[in-house]
């Protein structure tokens, strides 16, 4: 009796408004597939409607034409060092500054975080700049060094949160047992950071491989990853939407069945992080 009381009428509304609101977010993903299995006609006289033949002719076309194999390796070794990289610099970084509350480490933590306001676009004249200084267009490491000082700020900021939570006992336990500052970090607090590392990785990971802007500023044909090779199916005169579309789902499978694997670690790591132990 109590469970049917508790099912009032708002309740139901509101559920009906959130399977609303979550078919309008998925729509573009049956945009998508739907007309990867189109021809380029089909997709011009009705994009909503469902193909009249489900044939892979585009996916065999747009796989050669791009040569995804290719493509999906460098765009998968650029994340993988890029986020690598991140859940490094960034754990080490937010352990230091919160364990060593000093004035100079909490000035810095907030120049950190005031970074993540600032827009990508306002600096993308300065960054052509500088990677043009250092020598760094042109060359993947360059791309690697730009996607690290972007994802930093976020990724400590997660870091910090969370590592409030973990207890100065555990290190001071290890320390009394002759641990060193660099054994009480990897041995100790970098295995409990374990639910936000995954937090950092997806939200990294989802970042950096569906990224376009910065790689063909800093790299561009030099190193070509899945955004930037989708661009041939774009000239001045022709779309060729139905590769297009092809290209994109194949390059969206691997993503999403990656963040369907640690979703659930997302919300464990942000929720651990906000409460001080």
């Amino acid at each position: 009796m109590e469970e049917s009381k508790r099912y009032s009428p708002g309740l139901f509304a509101a559920e009906i408004g959130g399977i609303l609101l979550a078919l309008v977010f998925l729509s573009p993903f049956y945009f998508l597939v739907v007309n990867s299995f189109k021809s380029l006609k089909e997709i011009l006289l009705n994009a909503a409607k469902l193909p009249e033949v489900f044939s892979l002719n585009n996916f065999r076309q747009a796989w050669e034409a791009i040569a995804f194999p290719t493509v999906f390796m460098h765009s998968v070794v650029i994340t993988v060092l890029s986020v690598t990289g991140l859940i490094i610099v960034s754990s080490m970084s937010a352990y230091r500054i919160l364990r060593r509350a000093t004035l100079f480490n909490r000035v810095l933590f907030t120049v950190f975080i005031a970074a993540m306001i600032i827009p990508f676009q306002s600096v993308m004249l300065p960054l052509m700049k500088i990677t043009s200084l250092f020598h760094l267009r042109g060359e993947v490491y360059g791309l690697l060094i730009c996607y690290l000082g972007f994802g930093i700020s976020l990724s400590m900021f997660l870091f910090h949160g969370f590592m409030k939570s973990v207890p100065r006992e555990i290190e001071e336990a290890a320390i009394v047992d002759g641990c060193s500052p660099y054994g009480v970090f990897w041995k100790i607090i970098f295995p409990l950071l374990k639910p936000i590392s995954a937090t950092v990785i997806i939200l990294n990971v989802l970042w950096i491989w569906n990224d376009y802007l910065l790689p063909v500023l800093v790299v561009n044909k030099n190193y070509t990853t899945i955004p930037l090779s989708i661009q041939l199916f774009f000239g001045q005169y022709t779309r060729k939407w139905d590769l297009a579309m092809a290209a994109l789902t194949l390059s969206t499978i691997p993503i999403v069945l990656f963040f369907l694997t640690l979703q659930k670690h997302i919300v464990a790591g942000i929720t651990a992080g906000s409460v001080k132990g």
